[in-house]
């Protein structure tokens, strides 16, 4: 049995599940219709949108375990890998796969945007959840595009129809991921809690030793998030970036460190620098001046209240 499938264009996964090639950059195949399905490991080279409506298997994606009981739509991007290994079982899903190629963006607004659409690079942990209702509308503009391919020649107006309807599908896909966020920070609102008793246990526990300085991709995997969708949670619930808030963590331990009169060495160091110069260089950028200069403005300040 093969261990994994290069998926380098969308019909290396058309042949595979037996399904029709319509056109060489653009794969539409709806699971329903497929006689002899078997399981596969996917490495892709390709943009995928997977509307699986119905599964009783449990397939991987990056780190997260997937079931497809009651509906979900997963999406990929170029070198991801995800799916199950073929153990020669045949299977029955119920849904539909979109699969188009970089090829067919290039030169398009659509491309220079593609990674603006987060949900293509947070599939580490997260899959949406579209309403029956959202599955439906989806599946119709996946039946548009079959149409289209079954019925027009390959030239430069079909691909623009094509990229016409990609772009509705992804806002579409947009729309439910910025739904879901928003109940996710609504449904689990002690995330900012836990995100700073995170970053104290950090320097509690003396992790920067090892690890440096704290990063949104420790604290995504900490949390069980991607990073990308954490950093999006964090920005819809404060209006700030992940980063931006970490930065702000670490200073405010290094004025409390300066002002219990460890050096800047020191300061440094505790707080995970590899370097001096570079912690003064982070700091002066978030306070306008130098730790010597802050210490200096301190004891100025403190000096005239006595």
């Amino acid at each position: 049995m093969k261990q994994s499938l290069n998926v380098e264009s969308v019909n290396d996964y058309a042949r595979y599940v037996g399904a029709e090639e319509l056109h060489p950059l653009v794969s539409i195949i709806h699971y329903d219709e497929l006689e002899h399905c078997r399981h596969s490991l996917n490495n892709y080279q390709v943009y995928g949108v997977f509307l699986l409506q119905e599964s009783p298997y449990t397939i991987t994606y990056g780190q997260g375990h997937y079931s497809h009981s009651s509906g979900s739509l997963l999406c990929v991007a170029p070198g991801q890998t995800g799916g199950v290994s073929d153990n020669g079982e045949i299977i029955h899903i119920k849904g539909w796969v979109l699969l188009f190629s970089p090829e067919l963006l290039h030169g398009t607004d659509l491309g220079r945007r593609i990674d603006d659409y987060h949900f293509f690079s947070y599939y580490e942990s997260e899959s949406l959840h579209p309403t029956p209702e959202e599955q439906r509308t989806i599946e119709v503009c996946f039946k548009m595009i079959r149409n289209e391919l079954r019925s027009k020649p390959d030239n430069e107006h079909l691909r623009r129809i094509i990229i016409a309807y990609l772009e509705l599908i992804l806002e579409y896909c947009a729309g439910f991921y910025e739904r879901q966020f928003k109940t996710e920070i609504t449904a689990d609102n002690d995330l900012l809690k836990r995100f700073d008793d995170l970053l104290k246990h950090y320097y509690s526990e003396g992790r920067q030793r090892k690890l440096g300085l704290p990063t949104v991709r420790y604290c995504a995997q900490e949390l069980f998030l991607s990073p990308n969708y954490f950093g999006d949670l964090i920005r819809q619930a404060t209006g700030e970036t992940a980063t931006a808030i970490i930065r702000n963590f670490v200073m405010q331990r290094a004025t409390a460190y300066l002002h219990d009169g460890k050096t800047i060495s020191e300061t440094s160091e505790l707080l995970g620098f590899e370097y001096p110069q570079h912690f003064t260089r982070v700091f002066k950028k978030h306070f306008g001046l130098t730790p010597s200069e802050f210490l200096r403005k301190s004891q100025r300040s403190t000096a005239s209240t006595l």
